[in-house]
């Protein structure tokens, strides 16, 4: 395996057990610590003989490339945004599309590293706890590399999209009486039982893949550091991966300064948006979370702890976004800039729109809003707040009245 430990974020034990995904001490959070003593006498330029993609950065990477399952995730694009910028009043916005990774979603970054490792493992099943995205990231990675794969959801609370890719990808998809986190619960108990290897974020090895996306974002921008990176915030692994990739390229000298990371959260589904309003570095739960963007409608984050030390290290900021004001960022998104985003990748664009209006950012600041997932995941959002196909006759005189409307 690649040069590293694994260790307890709230302790600093180290650990051995690589099946466990807490602390055998106290409970706690974990998380990888690299050894990148040989990547510090590397240059960026160096990886550049690798095509760009999560694994063009495998030597921040955990697991050995020989042991790789991977259907070329990452490498998605960074736009610059010029109209949206204009629309939203930052002139120097990008978005990062994560919906253009093989299953349309950022998730396909952690499993690309996660089943990877699983695979170094010997594991046989794999599985996981999920809005939808997680569930076709891995039912999609665990068919590559011929394990087999159960999901548990929230009944009544996964989009179409979602379903439709973890069905069809073979998974045995288990529809759980509850929300998410009584999924992540039932999932839980079969990893702690050893009938499975979770991949939830709780995996530590999950959160590695995803700190991809700053390593992109950072090649992309020739390594000038945004001033703002913001991210939709529902399980919270994804700030806490961008953070971490922000310490390991100062660590190694690639970059000097670190953006301000800032969370944006659905206001139904609020808990690390809400401790950070009260300076608080701990959340208190939300029971029963309530959002049109299913995908951060979680109300027991798991790295909740860890968005929050990543936006307080970084100066950021955190704050929710209605649901109105998420439909409105994902239509501006679409009709400004031709990209179709998710409702839960929206609520970076939203949030970016909130914090220009309210001040908190300032209208110069070069900003990257990543939007995690594509817009197909979830057609029903996307069609039930649009108007409805214009019926016409079959004449040209029908349809240039139309036009001309």
């Amino acid at each position: 395996m690649a040069a590293h430990k694994v260790i307890c974020w709230d302790c600093g034990a180290e650990v051995n057990d690589l099946f466990v995904n807490t602390c055998p001490k106290c409970g706690g959070l974990l998380t990888v610590k690299m050894d990148l003593e040989k990547v510090k006498e590397m240059k960026p330029t160096d990886l550049h003989k690798t095509p760009i993609g999560v694994w063009r950065y495998a030597p921040f990477m955990p697991v050995d490339v020989e042991h790789k399952v991977s259907i070329q995730e990452g490498g998605t694009p960074l736009y610059t945004t010029t109209a949206l910028g204009e629309a939203i009043g930052c002139k120097n916005t990008f978005v990062k599309f994560e919906g253009l990774n093989p299953t349309g979603s950022f998730k396909d970054r952690g499993m690309t590293i996660g089943v990877s490792h699983a695979k170094e493992l010997g594991a046989k099943v794999v599985g996981c706890a999920s809005t939808g995205n997680t569930s076709a990231a891995l039912a999609a990675y665990a068919a590559k590399a011929g394990m087999k794969c159960a999901v548990f959801l929230p009944s009544g609370k996964v989009a179409m999209g979602k379903l439709a890719q973890a069905l069809f990808f073979g998974a045995k998809v288990l529809s759980v009486d509850g929300n998410f986190d009584d999924a992540l619960a039932l999932a839980r108990k079969m990893a702690d039982e050893r009938k499975l290897y979770l991949l939830n974020s709780i995996n530590p090895y999950r959160p590695e893949g995803q700190k991809s996306v700053l390593f992109e974002i950072m090649d992309q921008l020739s390594y000038d550091v945004p001033d703002r990176i913001i991210l939709p915030v529902g399980n919270a692994a994804n700030i806490w991966a961008v953070y971490k990739a922000c310490m390991e390229l100062k660590e190694v000298g690639w970059i000097d300064k670190v953006p301000m990371l800032t969370g944006i959260q659905a206001a139904g589904s609020a808990p690390v948006a809400r401790a950070f309003a009260a300076k608080n570095e701990n959340f208190e739960p939300e029971l029963n979370p309530e959002t049109v963007a299913t995908a951060i409608r979680i109300g027991n984050p798991v790295s909740g702890r860890k968005a929050l030390k990543a936006i307080y290290s970084t100066g950021g900021y955190c704050t929710t976004v209605t649901d109105e004001e998420i439909i409105s960022a994902q239509q501006l998104l679409g009709r400004k800039e031709g990209v179709c985003v998710e409702p839960a990748s929206a609520a970076s664009v939203a949030g970016l729109r909130k914090l220009i209006a309210e001040g908190i950012a300032d209208k110069d600041e070069r900003v990257v809003c990543i939007c995690t997932g594509n817009g197909l995941k979830d057609p029903d959002t996307i069609i039930n707040n649009c108007a409805p196909p214009i019926k016409v006759g079959n004449s040209v005189e029908e349809v240039e009245k139309v036009l001309s409307q």
